[in-house]
C-alpha cells in the first residue's frame, strides 16, 4: 500500500487541491495561447517561402517595422491624434446616446416622437453618411469626431432604453410600500437595474467608435493610425499595414477590457451564472 493509504482522508483532499493550485494558469494569460500559436506558424510559413513578403510578412519582419516606427516617433504622434478623436467622438456620441436613452426609457411619449427617426437613422451605415460628412464639415477633425460620434451614439441608446424598460415591476411595488420618491425609484430602483445594459452599450459603443475611426482616416486623414495605413499601402509595406492594423487591435482590446473592468467592479452585487 502506498503512503496514501494511511493519510486522512482530508489530507489527501488538501494535498490534491494544494497541487491543482500550484500548476493552476493565471486565467489573464489563457487568452494568449491562440494568438501564440498563431503567430508560431504564421512565422514558420513565412520562414519556408510559401508566402509572399508583399502578401503576408512573416511576424519578425512586423516586429521591426514597429519598432522602427516607434523609435522614430511616427507610431505614438498617430497614435496619440487617432486616439485624442476617438475618445471625443465617443465621449459626444456615447453622452448624447444616454441622454436620449433615459428620456425615451422613461417616457412613452418622448418615445413615441423620437425613437421611430432614431430607428431610421440606426440603420444607415457610416460609410453611407461619411461622403456627406466630408461635404458638410470638410476633411477637419470636425468632420472625423461627428462621424465617430454617429456611430457610438446608437448601441448606448439602446441598450440605456431597454435597461430601463426591462426594470422588474415588482420593484415599483416595493418602492410605494417603502414609500419612494419619484427620484428615489429612479435613482435607487432603476437605474441601478439598467446599470449592467448601459455598460454593455459603452462596450459596444467603444468598439464602433473605432471602427468609425477607422472610416473616417481612411476616407481622407493627413494624420492617425488610418493614415499610416493608407500610406504604407501606397508603398505596398505590408508589414506598416499590419502595424496599424494590431495597434488598432491591441488598443480596442484595451478599453474593452477596461469597461469589463468597470462593469465587474460595479455588477459586483450581481449573483448571475458566470460560465
Amino acid at each position: 500500500m502506498g503512503a496514501e493509504a494511511y493519510l486522512p482522508a482530508s489530507s489527501s483532499a488538501g494535498t490534491l487541491k494544494a497541487a491543482k493550485k500550484k500548476w493552476n494558469v493565471p486565467a489573464w494569460t489563457k487568452g494568449f495561447l491562440l494568438p501564440a500559436v498563431i503567430v508560431a506558424v504564421w512565422q514558420v510559413i513565412g520562414s519556408l517561402g510559401l508566402i509572399s513578403p508583399t502578401v503576408l510578412p512573416v511576424p519578425s519582419a512586423i516586429l521591426s517595422s514597429f519598432w522602427e516606427l516607434t523609435v522614430s516617433g511616427d507610431l505614438l504622434a498617430n497614435l496619440r491624434i487617432s486616439v485624442l478623436r476617438a475618445v471625443l467622438g465617443f465621449l459626444l456620441g456615447g453622452s448624447l446616446g444616454l441622454l436620449f436613452g433615459i428620456l425615451v426609457g422613461f417616457s412613452r411619449k418622448t418615445e413615441s416622437y423620437l425613437d421611430p427617426s432614431l430607428q431610421m437613422l440606426r440603420t444607415i451605415p457610416n460609410l453611407a453618411v461619411t461622403p456627406l460628412f466630408i461635404l458638410w464639415f470638410g476633411f477637419d477633425e470636425l468632420s472625423k469626431v461627428l462621424l465617430i460620434s454617429f456611430g457610438s451614439f446608437f448601441p448606448i441608446y439602446i441598450n440605456t432604453y431597454l435597461g430601463i424598460r426591462s426594470a422588474d415591476s415588482r420593484l415599483f411595488d416595493v418602492a410605494r410600500v417603502l414609500e419612494f420618491s419619484r427620484k428615489q425609484q429612479i435613482t435607487k430602483l432603476v437605474l441601478p437595474s439598467a446599470l449592467s445594459n448601459i455598460l454593455l452599450g459603452v462596450r459596444l459603443s467603444l468598439g464602433i467608435a473605432w471602427l468609425s475611426l477607422v472610416v473616417a482616416e481612411l476616407m481622407g486623414s493627413s494624420a492617425g493610425i488610418g493614415y499610416l495605413i493608407m500610406d504604407a499601402r501606397q508603398f505596398s509595406q505590408t508589414d506598416k499595414v499590419f502595424v496599424g492594423i494590431i495597434i488598432f487591435a491591441v488598443v480596442g482590446k484595451l478599453t474593452d477590457s477596461l469597461v469589463r473592468l468597470l462593469e465587474r467592479r460595479l455588477l459586483k452585487w450581481r449573483n448571475s451564472f458566470e460560465g
